[in-house]
């Protein structure tokens, strides 16, 4: 009963204290209100409080942190609430990492923890953090990098402002390295032109990039000691001979240093090996081809003479163009430009580009030999007319006679360069041009005994007797003009036609009838208008007009210009 009695005054004193909290912290005996510690915070107390007393609270309280705006994940779920909340007043508690936590990075990473920290622990796991998602990225060997290894005194190390140059972290390891010695080689302190970011050995230069020497060929292969010798980097010479000197030197086929071969190696030389070399003889300016590119070097630069001035063909043939007579170079006086007939395939078979002295060979002239006209080996030459060599062909020509005619000896007006005959003369270049049956017509029809000189160009000195000849109508009893050509073509001496000037040809209805006007057909000066024209009509058609009278010739006087009167 005692027990009993004295766990239930306990039950009446928790009953009350929670009475109160519900009630505003409850009430004492008289009407005075107690205040909740803990603030706002509308929960039972048993939930965390037993009835021994206030003090401690259950080790699992019945509360659930997932309903509050702050959900307790990762560490923070088994943290002590006091470790959280010092203060009673549960609301009170910052949500904020930097509420809690001491930045002990000194406020150089900013305010949000979060940034790199999770709830999980302290260390850092973010991707984007361990990639270090700035203006260095972390990539090769920086990967598995901890950041106190660059940021040293990881709490308080220097995490903004670093410098992302490789010497400020490797300046140890440049003054250590001895293969080669980067101190006294002078080693620009620029790590990454030779180093990567995966490993620090393993280092590859470019030798073109920063030293402006390629490297190439065997070259490649060697190492940097065996041309940068006793650590000598700086002032090392790009040329070959500066390496390959004892070469040039011992070299003897051929022996470079008697025939004073020039050092500069690489114009026969490759970085590839020593030998076989070969010489680009282009870069010379005299290219090897032909019978030129299977000889050996001596049997031009004789006595070891590498030095020629002169790329002229004589300079080495001489003794052949001295030596061919077919035709006699010398006694013909040719040029000694060899080139100009021969080729570096062989001496002979010789051809002479005939163009080059501004008179083509062409026709029957490609087919000659030289002789036929270099005669007595006469190359000299000066005229080009066709006369100099057709003399003889141009006299003795009688089909027409050339010379009783007077042609002109400029032979290519009639002739060409496939065969003397059929000659074709173009009368267009002269002042009487061919035209109609005139280009079917004979030479000699027109140019009676050989007369190519002294011929009329009017119609009337070759067409005299078909004018006389006409009778429809009598050209000569009527007295028409000799200018054949005003009624008259080329085409034929037939269907000529009049330009009757003033009168139309039908006029009165005469239909080209000549007859109709021109009664008197030996004489057409004398022609009718009264054969058509009655005086009755035409007296009436004249009254009042002055002058009149009617007769042939006083109605041609006024109706000649189509005038009245």
């Amino acid at each position: 009963m005692v027990h009993q009695s004295a766990f239930t005054r306990a039950l009446l004193v928790l009953a009350v204290a929670c009475l109160g909290v519900g009630a505003g912290f409850g009430q004492s005996a008289g009407s005075a209100v107690s205040r909740s510690p803990h603030g706002n915070l509308n929960i039972p107390c048993q939930n965390c409080h037993t009835s021994a007393g206030w003090k401690p609270i259950r080790a699992v309280p019945e509360f659930d942190h997932n309903t509050t705006k702050y959900p307790l994940r990762g560490l923070h779920q088994g943290v002590a609430c006091t470790q959280c909340h010092a203060k009673p007043v549960f609301s009170n508690t910052g949500t904020n990492c930097a509420d809690c936590h001491a930045d002990i990075h000194r406020r150089q990473m900013g305010a949000d923890c979060a940034q790199c920290h999770t709830v999980k622990g302290w260390n850092i796991v973010l991707q984007r953090v361990r990639e270090h998602d700035n203006r260095f990225p972390l990539v090769g060997g920086h990967a598995g990098l901890e950041c106190a290894d660059c940021h040293k005194s990881e709490a308080v190390g220097q995490f903004q402002g670093l410098s992302i140059q490789c010497y400020s972290c490797h300046q140890s390891t440049y003054q250590q390295a001895t293969e080669p010695n980067h101190v006294t080689a002078g080693f620009p302190v620029q790590c990454e032109q030779c180093h990567s970011i995966n490993t620090w050995l393993g280092a590859k230069f470019d030798h073109l990039k920063y030293a402006g020497f390629a490297l190439t060929g065997v070259h490649t292969t060697l190492d940097c000691t065996a041309c940068h010798a006793g650590g000598r980097f700086k002032g090392t010479p790009a040329a070959c001979v500066g390496c390959h000197l004892s070469d040039f030197q011992k070299a003897s086929n051929p022996n470079h240093v008697a025939l004073g071969i020039p050092q500069t190696c690489q114009e026969c030389h490759t970085t590839s090996a020593w030998q076989p070399a070969n010489f680009n003889h282009d870069a010379v300016g005299f290219p090897l081809t032909g019978g030129h590119a299977k000889l050996q070097c001596d049997q031009c630069h004789t006595k070891g003479n590498f030095n020629l001035s002169s790329t002229a063909c004589v300079s080495c043939h001489l003794k052949d163009y001295q030596g061919t007579n077919n035709p006699s170079h010398v006694s013909a006086g040719f040029p000694q430009q060899c080139e100009m007939c021969h080729s570096t395939t062989n001496w002979t078979s010789a051809k002479f580009n005939h163009a080059a002295t501004g008179w083509p060979l062409t026709g029957f002239h490609a087919t000659m030999q030289c002789s036929q006209c270099h005669t007595n080996g006469n190359f000299g030459l000066t005229s080009r007319a066709c006369v100099s060599c057709h003399l003889t062909d141009y006299q003795n020509t009688n089909n027409p006679n050339h010379v009783a005619g007077g042609f002109p000896q400029q032979c290519d007006v009639c002739h060409s360069t496939a065969a003397w005959s059929p000659a074709s003369f173009n009368h267009n270049n002269t002042s009487f041009p061919l035209t109609g049956a005139h280009t079917k017509v004979v030479c000699a029809n027109c140019h009676v005994n050989n007369n190519y000189t002294t011929l009329p160009t009017d119609c009337f000195g070759c067409h005299k007797a078909d004018y006389q000849g006409t009778n429809s109508p009598n050209h000569v009893a009527a007295g028409f003009p000799t200018t054949c050509a005003l009624c008259h073509t080329t085409a034929t001496w037939l269907g000529a036609t009049f330009n009757h000037t003033w009168f139309d040809t039908n006029h009165g209805g005469a239909n080209g009838v000549c007859a109709t006007c021109h009664t008197n057909s030996t004489n057409y000066s004398i022609f009718q208008c009264t054969n058509c024209h009655t005086k009755s009509n035409t007296d009436s058609q004249h009254q009042g007009v002055g002058g009149y009278v009617y007769n042939s010739v006083n109605c041609y006087q006024c109706h000649r210009n189509g005038g009245g009167g």
